[in-house]
């Protein structure tokens, strides 16, 4: 397994786990930390790009996506209250500007009366679509997507989390957990519940996603 390959994909047992970094730190402010993630790069990465085109954004994504990442754009749908037409006009622009296919929908209702609303955002689009509700949403949710976080929270509230029937019956992949405020002593046991649940996991030793964690960059092995 070479250097990129040791965070891109993280062992456990025989299994290998991608892991997916929220990348909400901006090039111009946190020089280091980007030095760092492109010098290894994750399977996947979600990008926060803001409201304006920021040239500083272009030459990353290419890198990223020169070095095999998958580059996701991150657009808040405010649990269902935003307009789909302002959503659907989000993706265009961020399309147009960096030419990313895969997004990355924030903040996504998880109950069954906001489902026709999102079949509306993500009709016709093309390219990898995440759906983040945060928590297992209605199962109804898991065909609008290609992959569905299905936790993005604290430490303390993973280890109460309880796996619904319903997604116990499809593939591992189809799922990812992000989660923070995980130290060092955890972190083996952390990713090896984690593997069990989700196909890509983000493990942050902060207390969210403006940094990378201090473990960036090494191998992890929770056999």
């Amino acid at each position: 397994m070479g250097e990129q390959e040791e965070v891109r994909l993280l062992e456990v047992g025989e299994a290998l786990v991608g892991a997916c970094v929220p990348a909400y730190f901006h090039p111009g402010e946190a020089a280091d930390t980007w030095r760092r993630l492109l010098a290894v790069p994750p399977r996947l990465v979600v990008l926060d790009l803001g409201e304006e085109r920021e040239a500083a954004y272009a030459p990353i994504v290419g890198r990223l996506v020169a070095a095999g990442s998958e580059v996701l754009a991150r657009v808040d749908t405010d649990f269902g209250l935003r307009a789909a037409a302002e959503v659907r006009a989000d993706l265009r622009r961020i399309r147009s500007w960096y030419g990313l296919r895969g997004v990355f929908l924030d903040q996504v209702a998880a109950d069954a009366d906001r489902l026709e609303h999102y079949r509306e955002i993500v009709d016709g689009v093309r390219g990898t679509i995440v759906l983040n509700p945060g928590v297992y949403p209605d199962p109804g949710y898991a065909a609008l997507a290609d992959v569905l976080v299905t936790f993005e929270g604290p430490l303390a509230a993973y280890r109460a989390i309880r796996e619904p029937a319903w997604a116990r019956a499809l593939a591992r992949g189809r799922f990812c957990h992000l989660i923070h405020g995980v130290g060092e002593r955890v972190r083996v046991a952390t990713l090896r519940k984690a593997a069990r649940l989700a196909g890509t996991v983000h493990l942050s030793d902060g207390p969210g996603w403006t940094d990378l964690p201090a473990y960036y960059g090494r191998r992890i092995v929770a056999g």
